[in-house]
């Protein structure tokens, strides 16, 4: 009889704590965590509609809105979330579809632990 064994996926994200003192210190406590909070928002929309796109196979769109969150993601210090959204969008360019599938499943597990990483630092800013 084989044995089956779960495989835990579980991978470190990196958030450039650097970038979100500077955001801080530039903007103070409190407006940084509302800008930060926006940025955040606009993250989880993107993952939302990076995943819509692929639901319906529309790969230009995938692209563009990866595009979108990778930009983000690094102007607010997530910087394996922008990675991993620039890795989706030059996939989705180049319609690697089975790759895709990989790269998506990564985006989501990553803009997740992004999201809620960047959230516990600046609320304890």
């Amino acid at each position: 009889m084989a044995q089956i064994s779960a495989l835990a996926i579980s991978e470190a994200v990196r958030v450039d704590s650097r970038r979100v003192a500077e955001i801080v210190a530039e903007l103070g406590e409190t407006s940084a965590q509302h800008v930060i909070g926006l940025a955040l928002e606009q993250l989880a929309a993107a993952l939302t509609a990076v995943d819509g796109a692929l639901d319906n196979a529309d790969l230009a769109q995938a692209a563009a809105h990866a595009e979108r969150m990778s930009r983000l993601a690094w102007q607010i210090g997530l910087l394996s979330l922008a990675g991993v959204a620039m890795d989706l969008g030059s996939t989705a360019e180049r319609g690697d579809v089975p790759a895709l599938a990989a790269i998506r499943a990564r985006l989501l597990r990553v803009g997740n632990r992004s999201l809620t990483a960047i959230w516990d630092r600046t609320a304890l800013a």
